[in-house]
């Protein structure tokens, strides 16, 4: 499965294009992309591969589902990057879409951590992680955010508060694609 089949890799590729373009101008990820993208997922390799497809496309729809939910729950992603990445593992599969998380994290902190440098406010950043790691043994007793990430879309101020995660995982998707197809 992954992403050596043209197909799979023309439609994913394009569709986290779209969202990452989406994510930036509006920060939703609508569902009219997302739900499409993991039923053609799953209709495409239940087709190409018959139930070994059909298992493998769901298998990485609930991985890449699995991933973020847990960072939805708590309310620091959107529901649209978590529906996002679902449709991406169901056209890539499980292992791919793994990579797909862990690249687009990485390039997640690298945009973060620009941003607070050039406002000049890494030092602020340091001091709040720290909070943040030591409230995180207080969260048994209240799980969440002080602001749920879809607050947080609507204030005026979103653009220094919120990472497009949708544009990082197209970079992400591309990246991968490049690195397996030209060893």
């Amino acid at each position: 499965m992954e992403t050596s089949s043209p197909i799979a890799a023309a439609v994913v590729a394009s569709s986290v294009a779209l969202a990452g373009v989406m994510d930036v101008r509006t920060f939703r990820v609508p569902n009219r992309l997302t739900f499409p993208l993991f039923v053609g997922g799953v209709l495409f390799h239940t087709v190409a591969g018959g139930l070994g497809g059909l298992q493998a496309s769901l298998l990485g729809g609930f991985v890449g589902f699995g991933i973020l939910f847990g960072l939805y729950v708590l309310g620091i992603m959107g529901a649209g990057d978590v529906k996002l990445l679902a449709g991406i593992g169901a056209w890539l599969g499980p292992m791919a879409t793994t990579h797909v998380f862990v690249i687009a994290a990485m390039a997640t902190a690298a945009y973060s951590l620009v941003v607070l440098m050039l406002r000049g406010n890494l030092m602020h950043a340091f001091i709040a992680i720290r909070m943040t790691m030591l409230q995180l043994g207080a969260m048994t007793k209240h799980l969440g955010a002080e602001e749920r990430v879809e607050v947080t879309a609507r204030r005026e101020d979103r653009r220094q508060r919120l990472v497009p995660f949708a544009a990082m995982m197209a970079l992400a998707v591309i990246g991968l694609m490049i690195w397996e197809w030209y060893p």
